[in-house]
């Protein structure tokens, strides 16, 4: 059976491809288009091959009851926050075409309706489907009926508020991934729970499963792909001294581009069998031990501890492990000292 597997913008993305890194600059801009221009062109430089955003309508997403709110990671209303970050449809096709000049695929999260069509008329290659919407069912159907692949985070969510939604996803068949995600802000490690997304890929089989993580660093990352996460989001931001409710949690160009590099070499080193690799001959002609005279030995003579012994290299016939099966046995002919012993060289008979 093959792995499972979906398809975004041309990229496979699945156990047999390397570990698909989305970068999520959200909402880091703080509604500065050349901050999000910078995180672009600081995103590409350090070797990403997706980036994105968040869309918010606001009077589409929120009532003004959220204007009471403040998460507990700001001191600022949800609300006020959005106002400020959002950005225009304008602004985001702008952004769109800013990224397919720099070669990145642009992803955006919508958090409405009205953002959901809006990313339809883009024609955006995929939908994420955050997971403060995880169980938003009607919005998830009203994406699912367009049939773009959808990512979809699973944070705030269990195994049995996730089903109705990978259902609606199934009933339209829409291609889909699922990532595990913990919703605080930073996330401790011992409740990242990378566990979980053994859950996701038990509980609904032949599906893509990934990591959106939000503690600090990259590795929990690269143990989520040991795991085998095939889809990897982290926030970002070109500058940590900026001001932002998401800035605390993301990494930087340089930790980006460890990122890229070190899941890469965690994907590489995945699979296989214990057993010995053809390349190693060359290590083993010189590490492996073969038994060798410590001492001129006659013929006839019994081979004991007192004139065999083992020692590198590895080229000779009798190798270490045969060491036990050469003692109270005899020589066949007259060897010298420090020869390594042939099969030849062995009788079971003195005579």
């Amino acid at each position: 059976m093959n792995n499972p597997k979906i398809t975004i913008a041309g990229r496979d993305i699945g156990l047999d491809f390397l570990p698909f890194i989305i970068v999520e600059i959200g909402i880091n801009h703080e509604g500065s288009m050349e901050k999000a221009k910078q995180m672009v062109d600081d995103a590409a430089a350090a070797g990403a091959e997706c980036v994105k955003f968040q869309s918010h309508v606001i009077e589409d997403e929120m009532t003004s009851v959220a204007k009471n709110i403040v998460p507990g990671h700001t001191t600022e209303s949800i609300w006020d926050i959005m106002q400020r970050c959002a950005f225009s449809e304008e602004q985001e096709r702008e952004l769109q075409q800013y990224c397919a000049e720099k070669g990145l695929i642009y992803l955006c999260t919508p958090f409405s309706r009205a953002a959901a069509d809006r990313l339809i008329s883009m024609n955006v290659p995929a939908i994420k489907i955050g997971s403060g919407e995880c169980n938003n069912y009607p919005l998830i159907e009203h994406i699912a009926q367009y049939g773009k692949p959808v990512i979809m985070s699973t944070g705030m969510n269990n195994l049995e508020s996730i089903a109705p939604a990978v259902a609606i996803l199934e009933k339209y068949g829409t291609p889909y991934a699922l990532l595990h995600c913990t919703s605080m802000y930073p996330t401790p490690y011992d409740k990242v729970r990378l566990g979980a997304m053994e859950d996701l890929a038990k509980t609904f089989p032949g599906i893509v499963v990934g990591s959106s993580d939000h503690s600090l660093g990259i590795w929990t990352c690269l143990g989520a792909v040991a795991l085998e996460a095939s889809i990897l989001e982290k926030h970002f931001t070109s500058d940590k001294t900026w001001e932002g409710p998401d800035i605390a949690i993301s990494i930087d160009p340089a930790e980006l581009k460890e990122l890229i590099i070190a899941s890469a070499a965690v994907h590489a080193s995945l699979g296989g069998s214990k057993n010995i690799l053809e390349e190693e001959q060359d290590v083993i002609d010189f590490a492996y031990a073969c038994v060798v005279t410590i001492m001129p030995i006659s013929k006839g003579e019994a081979f004991t501890k007192e004139n065999i012994w083992v020692k590198r290299p590895g080229t000779g016939e009798i190798k270490a492990k045969d060491y036990d099966s050469l003692l109270h046995q005899y020589a066949s002919e007259d060897i010298g000292m420090d020869i390594q012993v042939t099969w030849d060289h062995v009788s079971s008979s003195s005579l």
